[in-house]
């Protein structure tokens, strides 16, 4: 027995000793590398031949320390604390419109309604030329941004150039404490399916969608609910779990975090009551759906609680919390993965092994792993959330993407709202023939080159002819196809007027209903929400899509893995 004690004590004296010099070492590591970049950074400041900034000097070093880590992981100097507190509660003092720029000047894009800016007068399409007694031309929209962020209450004048009136004007804003709602449009679509737009995850999501919600189902008897997720990039963790629990019921467990530290491992249940466990409940993701959109479309996936529609999410299962630093600066650091109540992590790219040339790569295919839903249904970890129900991402021609990049329908819109101030327009708004005809004139003198899909395949087939040294033997035929395939602008127009419609429709409904009127239009032509409502009054396909089905599960996990990691995937 006292052998036993004294090989018992031999191990831990060991095992301290070699933690200890792990600890000892690393420590010493950390201490010697700092002292080398301080004495660098001193030499540096005190020898380069020109004048350098200090200031701008550090923060390039830690950006590039950080860029080899993860794109989440960033430091906040005191200057941008405030754009870190806007991102995270959709609050902050400004005027209260989105801008962009338009050649040499920043543009209006959209003006939030009721805020200072509409208020004071401004309108989607005005210019601003100067910003107090600051001339901007050339300015980028990050400096413009700054400059007409300030306190509330404050006034900044603007200098604007307008549609139609021929002398730029001043208008006076009084700038306002500014909180950008998380639901920017919430409705009823054929008849009784709610629908929600969360467009991300603030300080009060959780808050506007109960209210979207509750009036939905008070006012106007919904029985289904649609839940819009695309393009929502995410946010604050402790509001994903709050939205799970809406729809799922006290005391589930909804998220796990693991960390290094495992102090800081957490386990998140739903801690209120819920608001409705039993509405068929449909969530629409697709590949800009990110990290707090994943959590929630997870969790309703993994419970079985609704049906999951859209494109493979974009894959982002890591954690960050914020790090106070000296002089008023903060730390966003990566601090854990999360998993979901079946227990993946859905997080796609592997940043801790990169590749030679500083790539990285997504996870190997042999790690990934199937879980189990709630029902039984096979899930896979890896690589963001797959949904139930797959619809292509759909594709618009080249002549649409053209018109569009060139700001072309934007200003058509502006045109057609001043010519139409005084009418009444509602999200049922369609353009008549008429006025696409009007549209197609409005183009006659404008720029925008672009070649159609055919053509672009034309060019790949005769780069393989080069290669594969076969290109002067058919070099006519392929001059000859060429020819057959160039049309005039005129004709694609023509053929693509239904899809370059839908947007002029979305842009000019804005002018007069705002964000709101935009998203109200955009679902008159979107295949994700009539799949959705096809689903949700289907009522045995919807429950026979969340009920474990051997064969279908069979077919689901060989596509499944096909789709989350061909071998060669790389990023």
């Amino acid at each position: 027995m006292k052998k036993i004690r004294n090989k018992v004590l031999l191990v831990s004296i060991v095992l301290t000793s070699l933690i200890s010099f792990s600890f000892v070492d690393v420590y010493f590591e950390a201490s010697k590398n700092l002292d080398i970049f301080a004495t660098l950074f001193r030499e540096l400041n005190i020898y380069y031949v020109d004048e350098t900034n200090p200031g701008d000097l550090m923060k390039k070093g830690i950006d590039a320390m950080l860029k080899s880590l993860d794109p989440y992981t960033s430091y906040i100097p005191e200057s941008d604390i405030e754009e870190y507190k806007m991102a995270t509660t959709g609050q902050y003092g400004g005027i209260g419109a989105m801008i962009t720029r338009k050649d040499d000047y920043i543009m209006i894009s959209d003006p939030y309604e009721g805020f200072a800016a509409d208020k004071a007068g401004l309108k989607a399409g005005d210019l601003i030329v100067q910003v107090d007694d600051t001339p901007i031309k050339s300015k980028n929209s990050e400096a413009v941004s700054s400059m007409l962020k300030g306190q509330a209450g404050t006034e900044v004048k603007v200098l604007v150039k307008r549609y139609g009136i021929e002398e730029p004007f001043e208008l006076t804003i009084k700038r306002e404490d500014i909180r950008i709602g998380s639901v920017p449009y919430s409705g009823v679509l054929d008849g009784d399916v709610g629908y929600i737009k969360l467009s991300s995850f603030t300080s009060a999501a959780s808050d506007d969608i109960v209210k979207a919600f509750e009036k939905l189902k008070k006012e106007d008897k919904i029985k289904y609910v649609i839940l819009d997720l695309r393009g929502n990039p995410g946010g604050l963790l402790r509001e994903a779990i709050d939205v799970c629990n809406i729809f799922i019921e006290k005391g589930k467990e909804i998220l796990k975090t693991k960390s290094k530290i495992k102090e800081w491992d957490k386990t998140y249940k739903a801690l209120n009551n819920p608001v409705d466990t039993d509405v068929p409940l449909v969530v629409l993701i697709n590949r800009g759906s990110a990290s707090a959109s994943e959590i929630v479309a997870g969790t309703v996936q993994d419970l079985d609680r609704g049906v999951v529609i859209g494109q493979r999410s974009f894959g982002k299962g890591l954690v960050q919390t914020t790090r106070s630093l000296s002089y008023n600066s903060q730390l966003k650091v990566t601090t854990a993965k999360y998993y979901t109540p079946s227990g993946r992590c859905i997080q796609a790219l592997d940043y801790s092994n990169r590749n030679d040339d500083g790539s990285v790569g997504r996870i190997a295919d042999s790690l990934i792993t199937e879980f189990k839903t709630e029902g039984g249904r096979s899930v896979f970890d890896g690589g963001g959330i797959a949904p139930d129900i797959d619809v292509e991402v759909q594709k618009y021609s080249n002549v649409f993407k053209s018109i569009f990049s060139h700001q072309l329908i934007f200003d058509f819109a502006t045109q057609f709202y001043y010519e139409h101030e005084d009418d009444k327009i509602d999200f049922n708004f369609k353009l008549s023939d008429a006025d696409y005809a009007k549209f197609v004139t409005y183009l006659d003198d404008k720029k925008y080159d672009y070649e159609s899909e055919s053509l672009d395949l034309i060019e790949e087939l005769e780069e393989l002819a080069k290669r594969d040294k076969m290109y002067d033997s058919v070099k006519t035929q392929f001059e000859s196809i060429r020819k057959s395939l160039i049309r005039d602008k005129s004709d694609d127009l023509k053929v693509n007027q239904d899809e370059i419609s839908d947007f002029i429709n979305q842009e000019i409904v804005a002018r007069f209903q705002y964000q709101k009127g935009r998203i109200r239009t955009s679902l008159t032509a979107d295949p994700e929400i009539d799949v959705a409502i096809s689903i949700l009054k289907d009522n045995e396909k919807y429950k026979e899509l969340l009920t474990f089905n051997k064969e279908r599960e069979e077919s689901k996990k060989g596509a499944d893995r096909g789709a989350i990691m061909p071998p060669s995937a790389s990023h």
